[in-house]
């Protein structure tokens, strides 16, 4: 007789759940394995009084004032926890990843920035046996094909126009493991790259740019569909010379970035964000560098210097800030506290919308049945209490 297999079992039970139909009061989360066999509110996932409730398995009981959320997803992320995604091992890079799932992070796209094309070659395929371990998501470029007045934290010496054949050289070299480029699409071959990445079936990210609304709109219509960072490393809106801004907040076939660390954007700027493009439209990112979860110090963002001081991050030469020390849980207690948006905007930009977004949302980015049993439990003051990622805590409450 063939033995037979149980699957590990577990709730959750107490505390206030966020799903995609609202805010659930003491709801049930209920775990099998690595995925989510049910979730809402208690008596309508166990039974609801008509009949003996299935075998519930191990019920953990959370304080009515916590909080349970799906995992959050980071489409934009350099490096956390000492470690670098963009130079450092594989072990570095599992380092960083780590750090970023205690902070709530189940979901992980490893962003790359400017180098020479064959060091990102390399890059590609040790970045791509992650994905393809299931350690990380996938990868976003963020360079080299960018406007040198728009760089940012990027080398200059090493950027260089749009060119469709180096895009399909490292979407080749990723094996199937690109999500997304960001690029300046009104330099010479950008329309061209624009289109290629919307026939690849990888996202084409409109960033460190100094396109014009026209130009914009072009680039759109041709495929683009992320404003990589929205606000910065590109031209302010103005009255008269709207730029991509204004093009990017307008369209419906856009997601915005947006960092909400309260050093990248006013916090204004973030309401007109939201007031404009939507809350389904929004997508929270870190852009973390290796300080992300770890302190302040000096460190590498690609071949540049980073100073940290008191969290900010800056270029050693010039001050320009190189991407930031966030953390989405602390990104997600600056929406709901500061910002004033609602659990369920906050949930939206911070996990369902970027799921969705990188071809995740069967998947990952809310808590429905059928789904990986990813989730972050909060306390009252919206601390991390816990995180588990397909049905194992990675820190138990």
């Amino acid at each position: 007789m063939a033995p037979v297999t149980t699957t590990q079992r577990s709730v959750l039970a107490g505390a206030r759940v966020v799903l995609p139909s609202g805010v659930v009061d003491g709801g049930r989360i209920t775990i099998e394995g690595t995925r989510i066999a049910s979730a809402g509110p208690a008596d309508a996932v166990s039974g609801n009084g008509s009949g003996p409730a299935p075998d519930a398995g191990a019920v953990l009981d959370l304080p009515a004032d916590h909080l349970v959320v799906p995992g959050f997803v980071d489409i934009h992320n350099h490096g956390g926890g000492g470690a670098s995604f963009t130079s450092g091992t594989a072990e570095e890079v599992l380092t960083g990843v780590r750090t970023h799932r205690e902070h709530g992070t189940t979901t992980l796209v490893v962003s790359t920035v400017t180098e020479s094309m064959d060091f990102l070659v390399r890059r590609s395929g040790m970045l791509s046996e992650l994905v393809e371990q299931g350690d990380i998501a996938g990868i976003h470029y963020e360079g080299p094909f960018i406007n040198p007045c728009r760089k940012g934290a990027h080398d200059e010496t090493l950027l260089r126009d749009p060119d469709p054949a180096e895009v399909r050289k490292l979407v080749d070299a990723a094996r199937g493991t690109a999500k997304m480029f960001t690029l300046a699409s009104e330099l010479p071959g950008g329309i061209d790259s624009v289109r290629l990445l919307a026939e690849l079936g990888v996202i084409a990210a409109i960033g460190h740019t100094d396109a014009t609304y026209e130009q914009t709109v072009e680039a759109i219509d041709a495929g683009a569909t992320v404003a990589t960072h929205l606000f910065n490393a590109m031209p302010p809106l103005a009255h008269r010379a709207p730029g991509p801004i204004a093009a990017l907040l307008e369209d419906e076939r856009v997601t915005v970035e947006l960092i909400n660390d309260g050093t990248h954007l006013h916090p204004a700027v973030l309401e007109l964000a939201f007031g404009s493009a939507g809350a389904g439209r929004v997508a929270f990112i870190t852009d973390a560098m290796d300080a992300a979860g770890f302190g302040d110090g000096t460190y590498d963002l690609g071949p540049l210097k980073v100073e940290v001081r008191e969290g900010v991050a800056r270029l050693a030469e010039g001050g320009s800030i190189a991407g930031s020390t966030l953390t989405l849980d602390t990104a997600f207690k600056r929406a709901v506290t500061l910002d004033g948006l609602s659990l369920t905007d906050t949930v939206a930009a911070i996990s369902t919308n970027p799921a969705r977004l990188i071809g995740l949302g069967d998947r990952v980015g809310t808590l429905e049945a059928g789904k990986d049993a990813d989730l972050v439990v909060l306390d009252a003051d919206y601390a991390v209490a816990g995180v588990m990622r397909r049905g194992e805590w990675i820190t138990r409450p």
